[in-house]
């Protein structure tokens, strides 16, 4: 549910065509909620149809043009409910920690290579997240609307902090492991 309310929020932001929002979504909102861009257009298309939306009027309208949308008070109000609900938090779902727990059955030939490659993922996406705070939020820039885009960076941010500590200390642990670990 929701992807919509990403939509909603990314076209509140700037009204935007199905193209710029899909190339938004790969810059900005796609860091914590992917989604295709064929997943994009169809979600489109259900809060057009839901009058959440609507396509922004052209002066020449021609087959094949690009529509830029913008969001209705009756989307703005579903997200403004949406925003309000409570939800509680989903179980995390993690192939490699399932992985690295049948690894303990079967044995771990090929972990600890993968354990390299998500490193070097997690570290170069930290490192992509710090540029972007350092360019986006300099010091003073702290009106409510930056200071809760900051805090979603943030959790950006500690998340990969996280992930790369851990991977660290699992390859550590690897290392000590019988036989020696090393692949």
């Amino acid at each position: 549910m929701s992807l919509p309310h990403a939509i909603l929020t990314a076209l509140l932001e700037k009204p935007s065509s199905g193209l710029e929002l899909t190339r938004r979504f790969d810059r900005s909102i796609g860091y914590f909620w992917s989604a295709t861009h064929q997943q994009i257009y169809r979600e489109l298309g259900r809060l057009e149809a839901e009058g959440h939306i609507r396509a922004l009027p052209t002066e020449q309208p021609a087959r094949g043009q690009k529509k830029s949308y913008e969001v209705l008070p009756a989307g703005r109000a579903e997200l403004q409910r949406w925003t309000a609900a409570a939800q509680d938090p989903r179980p995390h779902r993690d192939t490699l920690l399932l992985r690295m727990r049948a690894a303990a059955v079967v044995g771990t030939e090929g972990i600890e290579a993968d354990l390299r490659r998500h490193l070097a993922l997690h570290q170069r996406q930290l490192a992509e997240y710090e540029e972007i705070e350092k360019r986006d939020f300099p010091p003073g820039r702290d009106s409510a609307q930056d200071r809760l885009r900051h805090l979603v960076l943030r959790a950006g941010i500690d998340l990969e902090t996280f992930w790369t500590q851990w991977l660290a200390h699992a390859l550590e642990e690897f290392a000590e492991l019988p036989g020696g670990g090393g692949e």
